[in-house]
Formats: C-alpha cells, sequence, structure tokens
C-alpha cells in the first residue's frame, strides 16, 4: 500500500505570523491522511516540540533536492501578506505546488519583497504599470514613498502568485470567486479554516485572573492593531457609552502598528483611562482575554479578502461578536455574529449593538452559543483536514484516500482543544429567511429602541430598519 507522503512549506513559530499557529494545528490532523515533510525558512528552529518528534523538519534550500529524491504526493506552500513568506514564494516560483492563499490582497508584500529580497523596487513598480496602467503607476509611487492609502487594497497584486501554481485552496468563497476571474483554468477548492474549539473559561474567573473590574462593560479587539480596524469608531461608540453612565473599558489586545498614533487618538478623545492596550500577550492570557470580554469587536475596512483565525476564535469561544460586513466575514450564516455595514451608518451600528447585548445579556448569550455551535460544526481541525486531502488526492491522482491513523499525531494542550470535542453542543446555526422590517416582534422593538435612544427620529428610518434587521439575524 503506497502512503502518500506531502512537502509542506509554512511558517511556524517563532516566525511572526498567525499562520504559525495556523499550521501548528493543522499538521497533526493533516497527518492522519499522509506522511508530512514539513520544510521552514532557513535558519528557523521550530519551538513547538511536537513538529521534530512527528514530522520530518528541513529548511526550504532543501526543497528541490527533495523532490528530485523521493516521490512527493502533494506540494502545498502557505501564502500570506508578510515577510514570513518570502522564501515560500521563492520556492513556490521555481516549483509550482498547491498555493494556500490567505488573503487575496498580497500588494504590501510584494512590495517588501521587491525592495528587500529583490533589492530594486523598481521590479515593483514595472509589475504594478503592467498590471494595473496608469493606476496602477499612480498607486505604486504613492507607495513607495510611504504615502498608505485604502485604495491599495483595490491592487490585489496577487496574479503572479495564481500564475505560478498547480492548484488552489482558499478559505472562503470570496477569495476563491475573485482568483477563478483572474485564472479561469486554476484548479481550485474553498476548505474551511479549522481552528481548536478551546475551553470555555467563566467571564468571572477571567476577570479575576487578569484583575479586570467584575462589573464592568468590557469590549475588547484583538490582533494587530493598525489604521483598518475601525478602532477610532469604536472609541466614539465607547465615549457615549460612558456618557451614558456606565463604566464601559475598551480593551486592545495585540500589538499596534508603528504608523497609527493610537495613544495620542485615545488621548484627544479623553479616554486615556478607559482604554488599554496590552501588546503581544501569551496565549494563555489571549484566551483569558477574550473570556473576560462581554462583547468582541472583530472590525475591519478594507479588507484583504482574509479569513480571521482570530475570529474564529473568539466565535469558537462563545463570545458575542460585531464584525464588518465585507469579504469574507459576510459569509458567516445568520446568527452567528452581529453584522456592521461599513458606510456611514458603521458607528451608530456599533454602538446600537453594544447598548442591546449589554442590555439584554439573553441576546448575547444566544449569540455567543450560536456562534460555538458555527465553529464546532463547520471549522473543525478535522473538516480543515479532510478537505486539504481530499482536493490534493484528487489534483495528485492518489489511488485511494484513507486515513493511515486513526488519531492525530499530537493531541493539542487543553488551552487548544477541549476534550469535550467528542460531546460537541449540537446547536442548530438559523438559515430561515429573515423577516421583514413589519414583523412586529419584541427583538425588532427592542433593536430599534437601542438605536433611537441615540437621538435618532423617524427621519432615521432607513437605518432604523436597518439595526433591526441586523439584530434579528441573530436569533
Amino acid at each position: 500500500m503506497h502512503i502518500p507522503r506531502i512537502a509542506y512549506c509554512s511558517p511556524v513559530n517563532p516566525a511572526p505570523s498567525g499562520i504559525s499557529d495556523y499550521s501548528e494545528e493543522l499538521l497533526p490532523y493533516l497527518g492522519q491522511y499522509a506522511e508530512i515533510t514539513l520544510f521552514v525558512e532557513d535558519g528557523l528552529r521550530p519551538t513547538n516540540p511536537h513538529l521534530a518528534a512527528h514530522v520530518e523538519v528541513l529548511p526550504l534550500r532543501r526543497l528541490p533536492r527533495e523532490l528530485r529524491r523521493r516521490r512527493y504526493d502533494g506540494l502545498v506552500y502557505q501564502m500570506g501578506n508578510s515577510p514570513a513568506h518570502a522564501g515560500i514564494w521563492r520556492a513556490a516560483q521555481r516549483m509550482p505546488g498547491v498555493v494556500v492563499l490567505h488573503e487575496l490582497v498580497l500588494h504590501h508584500f510584494m512590495l517588501w519583497y521587491a525592495a528587500n529580497v529583490q533589492h530594486d523596487v523598481q521590479i515593483y513598480v514595472r509589475a504594478m504599470v503592467e498590471r494595473y496602467g496608469d493606476s496602477g503607476a499612480h498607486m505604486a509611487q504613492m507607495m513607495i514613498r510611504s504615502r498608505f492609502t485604502d485604495a491599495a487594497f483595490d491592487f490585489a497584486c496577487c496574479e503572479p502568485v495564481l500564475a505560478a501554481a498547480r492548484g488552489l485552496i482558499a478559505h472562503s468563497q470570496y477569495v476563491a470567486t475573485r482568483a477563478a476571474v483572474l485564472r479561469p483554468a486554476l484548479p481550485l477548492a474553498v476548505v474551511p479554516m479549522g481552528v481548536p474549539l478551546p475551553a470555555l473559561c467563566t467571564r468571572e474567573v477571567a476577570r479575576a485572573r487578569l484583575g479586570l473590574p467584575a462589573d464592568a462593560a468590557i469590549l475588547a479587539s484583538f490582533g494587530h492593531i493598525n489604521a483598518w480596524k475601525r478602532v477610532e469608531s469604536a472609541l466614539r461608540a465607547l465615549r457615549v457609552l460612558r456618557d451614558d453612565g456606565r463604566d464601559a473599558r475598551y480593551i486592545l489586545v495585540g500589538s499596534v502598528s508603528p504608523n497609527y498614533d493610537l495613544p495620542g487618538m485615545i488621548e484627544r478623545m479623553g479616554l486615556a483611562e478607559s482604554v488599554t492596550i496590552t501588546g503581544y500577550v501569551p496565549r494563555e492570557q489571549f484566551a483569558d482575554y477574550v473570556a473576560a470580554a462581554d462583547i468582541c469587536l472583530n472590525l475591519r475596512h478594507p479588507t484583504g479578502g482574509e479569513t480571521s483565525a482570530s475570529l474564529l476564535r473568539l466565535l469558537g469561544a462563545g463570545r458575542p461578536t460585531l464584525v464588518s460586513a465585507i469579504g469574507s466575514f459576510a459569509e458567516l450564516p445568520a446568527g452567528v455574529a452581529a453584522q456592521v455595514d461599513t458606510d456611514e451608518s458603521e458607528g451608530e451600528l456599533i454602538l446600537g449593538y453594544c447598548r442591546l447585548l449589554l442590555d439584554r445579556p439573553d441576546l448575547a448569550n444566544a449569540l455567543g452559543a450560536q456562534a460555538r455551535g458555527f465553529v464546532a460544526a463547520e471549522h473543525s481541525l478535522e473538516a480543515a483536514a479532510l478537505g486539504y486531502a481530499r482536493f490534493l488526492a484528487r489534483l495528485y491522482g492518489w489511488p485511494a484516500l484513507r486515513r493511515i491513523r486513526e488519531l492525530p499525531l499530537w493531541e493539542l494542550s487543553d488551552g487548544e482543544r477541549e476534550t469535550e470535542i467528542r460531546n460537541r453542543p449540537v446547536i442548530p446555526t438559523p438559515h430561515s429567511p429573515l423577516p421583514t422590517p413589519r414583523t412586529a416582534s419584541p427583538l425588532i422593538t427592542a433593536a430599534g429602541r437601542a438605536v433611537a435612544e441615540i437621538g435618532m427620529d423617524e427621519g432615521d428610518a432607513g437605518l432604523l430598519r436597518t439595526v433591526a434587521e441586523r439584530i434579528a439575524e441573530m436569533i
């Protein structure tokens, strides 16, 4: 019996990329279908002891020789928009394989790669002109002068990655659809992003461990903080919540872009005493901040088309979460997260949702429970590994798809995966049609009242209707 072998190229810890955690969680389950050889950036020493114990780990410089030396039944490149993928992109151009495209927009990476690896920024400039014409030339000149704008997201710069790929794995229909337009004949599959279902921790226990006040209304955002994470809109909502007389706090868990004057903005808004920026925190403390939050904010505009593992972790932890209704986030089914439009209504929607969920803990708990059920049902690591294996088997012609191991290569720690996964909660995700604005339910009434408290009247009927419909989706 031939056992498939996969060459898997990815950042792993301590490489500064969210894809490092992603791969370390996926590999034990992918290893149930094939032997794995992990290729990492030259000089990188993985800190996860399970990797060396259970898979062969080699530097990327060995990949060409390995592909000549023995048979591989799949070649996988994990590709994201960060310098951690430089060696992977260099290899992918020479030895085509399956690209896992974590985000459609690779603009910032391609600029960095030209300047720091090819040592010729004009390579990037010429590519922008060839692909996008005069508008690309103008944007390139702005970018090389560090004049970063939202319009940069209109230039995906992923075309060379798709052109060099033998196949494509995406984690959203958003990325898959746009990639298919750019290269229609490229074999592709949409595979769920797998995340561990985290152990549940009560809000009270988490706050006690973190030294947070037991009765405060706590909002929290997670991940790298920059101008596109809509923090300013969240801060405005926080200020109104405090003006309401609430002891409202906002905690930002993650690093801050050096190009983003977040402390100055907080100071100017008079919120220095009610906002905390933690910087990077270990995984255990990250989980405590998630559990301690009354409402999690996972907002982004514009979007690079990414599927957010941090968002799935928030949902899997059962926390009521606000997301921007854009890109892959808009694909979340009704009842899983509160969708915030990215137009002029954004601030009012954030405030209206926060007021409603803080005032109605029953709604907040129901939203969190449905979010956790969705992640358990649709984004398990088992489903992700099976999706990979099916696509690779079809593309590379495996004689059969079967498990070569009954159990994962190793068990994730308690902080990464619950033993209760064997009896996950079966919480149906609602897919029924949305009620029309004429539906006179108590929920619609509560939603309208929450936004009306902002000071709106009959002249704002359109916005009130939007909020009512959005809140209705959460039930």
